[in-house]
C-alpha cells in the first residue's frame, strides 16, 4: 500500500520537559550480557498530556533490551487492538537508538502496573502520551551506546557517531557494533532525559516511513496471537446465559438435566450483582469443548426474574423523547446571548429534529477469557483493552489482592471501546474459581450483540435563525438522551464546546435525561460518531436554507484563524481549538475531491463535514449514489486530517483513517440495535450487517503536516464521515437524512 499523502513538511520543535514532567532512566544488563533500558514517566506526565487523572503509584514504562548479538528487543506495553501500537511505539525507539528496523523485535508485556504505569487502549491517546518519552529513551540508549564506545577506544564523544546500530570512530574507522558495546553501555551513567539530543526530522529513517505491521504476517498465517486462540493444560470451556432483559436474574433452571448431557461438568447459577461490578445474574455451563457447552445451552432451560428494565424499549425513547421535546431544557449546558431575542429578529428560521439509535461494538472476535483461579492466586489471558481495570475487577470478585491477579495480554480481534469493559474477565474468573480449573468463556455472537455496552441513542431538536446575508445568527439544540439525577449516562452527554457554540452571538445547548437501565459506554470517537451527524447535517441544513455554499458556509462560521481556549476538563488544561487548523483540512479535502469544480451524473452528489476530537482536525467529503429504488452506493470517501508535525507510520496512519471512515459509513447504513420490552432483538449479522467488501468505497487520505506536536488517529477520522454520506444523499436526492439508520428510510424516487 503507498503511503499517505502530505501536504508540506516542517520542522519539529523539540521542547525540553518541565521538572513535573521529567522521565528517569535506569539501566541494567540483560539476560546474556546485553544491555536492558528502562524508562519511567511520572504519572501526572501521563494525566498532563491525556488529560487523565493520575493514579497515585502508576508510572509509565518503556523498555528495550539489546542483546550481544545486536537484536533490539523492544517490549510493547500497550495492548494491540488493530491499531498498529505494536509496531508505532517500537519505532519511535528504534528510531532515536539509530538502528535498523530489520534488527528490531517486539514482545507484548503482560499487565504490569507497578513496572509500567497504566497500560490501555483507547482515546487515540498512544501517540500524544509516547511521542517525545520514547524518543528519549531512545536517544539516552544511544548516547550510552556511544559512551561505551568512546571510552573502548579512548577517544572524545564528538569523534565518534552511529548509523544502523553501530558507532563508528570517524577519524580512525573503526566501527563497534550494539552488540558488543551494550554490556559496557549497561554499566555507565544514565543520561538525564532532559538533556539527551534528539534527531532532526529530515534525519529520520523509520518514523515516516511505511512499516509493515509486526503481527501481520502472522495473523495472515493464522497463528495463535487472540484471546481466543488461547490454550492452557487442564482448560475448560465454558459458556454463561443471562437474562435477555438487562438487570433480569435467574428464577429456576433445569440444571440436573444439563449436567447429565455427555461432557458436561458442570451447570450452575452465578447470584451476580450490578453489571458494573463485573458480573451479572446467569447460568455458567462447563463442558470438555466450546461445541459440547454450546449445544448444552440450547436445551437449557431457565425461568427469568425480568426486572424493571422490561418496561423500557425504543419505541418508547422516541415518544417520550418528542414529549420532553415541549418543555424547556431540564439541564443548561452553554448559553451565549439572547437565544430568543436572535430567534425573534432572524430574516428566517429553521427547524429540525434529529436522532440516531443505539449501536453495538459488533467485535469480530466475540468477548472471551480464559482464567486459571487456584491457591489464592488468579491468571487471566485476555483480549482487553484496559487489563488493570480488568485485574482490579477480578480481584475485588474474588477478595483477592491485586498483585496476585496476573493478567496476559492476548491480540484483540477489534476493540473500538468494548474491551475497555472487562464483564467478561469478571465471568471467566468467577466460573474458574467454582470449577476449580482453567476455563476459557467464549461469548457466541449473539451474547456480544445482546449484552453489550451500546453507543446510546440520542435525539435532538434544533431551531436556528438566519439574517438577510445568510449569517446564522442564532442556534438552540434540545438534546434528549439518557441519564439520572442530571447526570448523562456512559457517552450520552453533549459539550459545552460543541461547535457551533462559541461561533454564534446567540446560542443555547440544553438537554433532557430519560432513565435507561441498559447499559452504553465508549464506542470508537465515544459521543461526537453520533453529535457530529446531527449537528453538521443541521449545519448543512442551514447552509441550504441561506442559499450558500456548504464549504464556504462552513469556512465563514470558522471566520479568520485564531485559538479558542477551552474550559478545564476532569484533569485540568484541555488544548485550545485552532480555527486555522480546521479551515485547512476544510479547504485541503474541498481541493482534492474537486468540490464546485466537476459534473455529477444524476442520483449522485457530494457531501462535506468536519469535525475535531481526540485532538485531530478532519473534513471529509463523501460521493454517494441513490438509484430509483432508493439504494444507496458509496461511490468515494475523500479525508484531509490534522494530526500534528509528524506521520510516524505512514501505511498504519492510512489504515487507521480509512478503517474509521468505512466503520462510520457501515453504522449510518444499517446499523441499529433495538430494545424491546428490556431485551435487544438483534441477534448476529443478518440483522446486524457490517459493510461487505464489494460495498467498501475507495478512501482517498491526505495528511496536513502542521507545527503541532504529533497527536493519535484511532478515533478522530470517524465522526465527519457520517454527517458527509447523509448531506451527499441530500445532494443527490433532495431528501434530508435526519434520522439513523438509512436503511430504515425510504429514498426511492418519486
Amino acid at each position: 500500500m503507498k503511503p499517505a499523502n502530505t501536504a508540506r513538511s516542517h520542522p519539529t520543535t523539540t521542547r525540553p520537559a518541565d521538572p513535573s514532567r521529567r522521565a528517569f532512566l535506569t539501566a541494567g544488563a540483560a539476560i546474556g550480557g546485553g544491555l536492558l533500558l528502562e524508562l519511567t514517566l511520572p504519572a501526572s506526565a501521563v494525566a498532563a498530556v491525556a488529560g487523565l487523572t493520575p493514579t497515585p503509584g502508576a508510572e509509565l514504562n518503556a523498555y528495550i533490551r539489546i542483546a550481544p548479538d545486536g537484536l533490539v528487543t523492544i517490549v510493547s506495553k500497550n495492548p494491540e487492538i488493530g491499531q498498529g501500537i505494536k509496531t508505532m511505539l517500537p519505532m519511535l525507539i528504534a528510531e532515536e537508538l539509530d538502528v535498523d528496523w530489520k534488527d528490531v523485535r517486539t514482545m507484548q508485556a503482560d499487565n504490569d502496573p507497578a513496572r509500567y504505569g497504566r497500560q490501555f487502549a483507547g482515546g487515540s491517546r498512544a501517540t500524544p502520551l509516547h511521542w517525545d518519552p520514547l524518543r528519549r529513551v531512545g536517544a539516552a540508549g544511544r548516547q550510552m551506546l556511544v559512551s561505551a564506545a568512546a571510552d573502548t577506544w579512548g577517544v572524545p564523544l564528538a569523534e565518534c557517531r552511529t548509523a544502523a546500530g553501530s558507532v563508528r570512530h570517524e577519524a580512525s574507522g573503526r566501527v563497534l557494533g550494539y552488540g558488543a558495546l551494550a554490556a559496557k553501555a549497561a554499566t555507565l551513567p544514565v543520561p538525564d532525559l532532559k538533556s539527551v539530543v534528539l534527531k532532526d526530522p529530515r534525519d529520520f529513517r523509520i518514523i515516516g516511513r511505511s512499516q509493515r505491521g509486526v503481527d501481520s504476517p502472522l495473523v495472515v498465517a493464522g497463528e495463535p496471537l487472540f484471546g481466543i486462540d488461547v490454550q492452557v493444560p487442564g482448560m475448560r470451556h465454558a459458556v454463561f446465559v443471562k437474562s435477555p432483559v438487562f438487570g433480569g436474574s435467574v428464577a429456576t433452571a433445569n440444571l440436573d438435566a444439563i449436567k447429565a448431557l455427555p461432557g458436561i461438568s458442570h451447570a450452575f447459577v452465578v447470584s451476580g450483582g450490578e453489571l458494573f461490578d463485573g458480573l451479572t445474574s446467569g447460568v455458567a455451563i462447563v463442558a470438555d469443548s466450546w461445541w459440547t457447552a454450546h449445544k448444552a445451552r440450547a436445551k437449557l432451560e431457565v425461568r427469568w426474574n425480568d426486572g424493571p428494565t422490561a418496561a423500557q424499549d425504543s419505541k418508547e425513547f422516541a415518544r417520550q423523547a418528542a414529549v420532553l421535546a415541549q418543555q424547556a431544557p431540564a439541564l443548561t449546558i452553554y448559553t451565549e446571548g439572547d437565544v430568543q431575542a436572535g430567534l425573534a429578529s432572524a430574516a428566517r428560521v429553521v427547524e429540525a429534529s434529529y436522532s440516531y439509535p443505539f449501536i453495538a461494538h459488533a467485535t469480530l472476535e466475540p468477548q472471551n477469557c480464559t482464567a486459571s483461579v487456584r491457591d489464592g492466586k488468579a491468571e487471566l489471558w485476555a483480549p482487553t483493552q484496559n487489563p488493570d481495570s480488568g485485574a482490579k475487577i477480578v480481584a475485588k470478585l474474588l477478595g483477592l489482592a491485586e498483585p496476585d491477579v496476573t493478567v496476559h495480554l492476548t491480540r484483540c480481534g477489534g476493540g473500538f471501546g468494548r474491551r475497555l469493559m472487562n464483564d467478561y474477565m469478571a465471568e471467566a474468573a468467577w466460573i474458574s474459581k467454582q470449577v476449580g480449573s482453567p476455563v476459557k468463556l467464549l461469548w457466541d455472537r449473539a451474547d456480544d450483540l445482546r449484552h453489550d455496552f451500546y453507543r446510546p441513542a440520542g435525539f435532538h431538536f434544533f431551531k436556528a435563525g438566519l439574517d438577510r446575508a445568510g449569517k446564522l445568527v442564532a442556534f438552540r439544540d434540545h438534546f434528549v438522551s439518557f441519564g439520572k439525577n442530571g447526570k448523562f449516562a456512559s457517552s450520552a452527554g453533549l459539550g459545552a464546546t460543541e461547535f457551533p457554540a462559541r461561533f454564534v452571538p446567540h446560542l443555547e445547548l440544553g438537554a433532557s435525561l430519560m432513565p435507561l437501565d441498559a447499559p452504553t459506554g465508549p464506542l470508537r470517537a465515544p459521543g461526537s460518531n453520533a453529535l457530529a451527524f446531527a449537528f453538521q447535517s443541521f449545519i448543512d441544513e442551514l447552509a441550504h436554507a441561506a442559499g450558500r455554499d456548504p464549504v464556504q458556509f462552513r469556512l465563514d462560521l470558522l471566520g479568520a484563524p485564531r485559538r479558542l481556549a477551552n474550559p478545564p476538563g476532569p484533569a485540568g488544561a484541555t488544548p485550545d481549538f485552532d480555527t486555522g487548523r480546521m479551515r485547512a483540512v476544510l479547504e485541503a479535502v474541498a481541493e482534492r475531491s474537486g468540490w464546485g469544480k466537476r459534473p455529477l451524473p444524476k442520483g449522485s452528489g457530494l457531501g462535506v463535514a468536519f469535525y475535531f476530537s481526540h485532538l485531530g482536525y478532519f473534513a471529509e467529503v463523501v460521493q454517494a449514489s441513490v438509484d430509483a429504488r432508493g439504494k444507496v452506493r458509496v461511490d468515494k470517501v475523500w479525508v484531509a486530517g490534522d494530526v500534528g508535525s509528524q506521520i510516524i507510520n505512514p501505511t498504519g496512519a492510512e489504515n487507521q483513517v480509512q478503517g474509521a471512515a468505512l466503520d462510520g459509513i457501515s453504522a449510518a447504513l444499517a446499523q441499529v440495535i433495538t430494545i424491546d420490552r428490556g431485551r435487544v432483538t438483534q441477534r448476529n449479522f443478518d440483522d446486524y450487517p457490517l459493510m461487505r467488501i464489494d460495498a467498501a468505497p475507495p478512501v482517498d487520505v491526505h495528511f496536513v503536516l502542521t507545527d503541532n506536536p504529533p497527536t493519535g488517529l484511532g478515533e478522530p477520522a470517524l465522526p465527519p464521515v457520517v454527517p458527509a454520506l447523509c448531506n451527499a444523499i441530500h445532494a443527490a436526492t433532495g431528501q434530508r437524512i435526519r434520522h439513523l439508520p438509512i436503511a430504515s428510510l425510504d429514498l426511492r424516487s418519486s
